[in-house]
């Protein structure tokens, strides 16, 4: 059970260095992107930017963050020994925060192409 949730792991950071490096060639032309945005009551998509940052941290700083829980996961897979009953509870799990983090992610790299899109036009 452990080779398997540590595989599941590796595909989920895999697919997150992906994302990132399909999303840094499609911003290159910019060398700061949007991190994070003012939410409101009356807009809750608002187009207001509070944050900017690198492109480089900020396509990596999601990854990095789900990459390193992904890492302590596994490494309590292997580690550690469940307890009586729990042990089919931890492939579920993995596949639960590995899917949060992709859709996360993949909802900020919507996010950063509106806001990018609508500055432009």
């Amino acid at each position: 059970m452990a080779a398997i949730v540590v595989i599941v792991c590796s595909i989920f950071g895999i697919l997150m260095v992906w994302l990132s490096v399909r999303a840094n060639a499609r911003f290159q032309h910019d060398q700061t992107l949007p991190l994070q945005w003012l939410i409101s009551r009356s807009q809750p998509l608002s187009k207001t930017v509070i944050r900017s940052g690198p492109r480089v941290f900020v396509l990596g700083f999601v990854p990095g963050l789900a990459i390193c829980t992904l890492v302590v996961i596994a490494i309590g897979a292997t580690a550690l020994t469940p307890r009586p009953g729990q042990g089919g509870m931890l492939l579920p799990s993995v596949l639960f925060i590995g899917g949060i983090f992709v859709a996360v992610y993949v909802l900020h790299l919507w996010l950063i192409g509106q806001t990018l899109r609508q500055n432009r036009g």
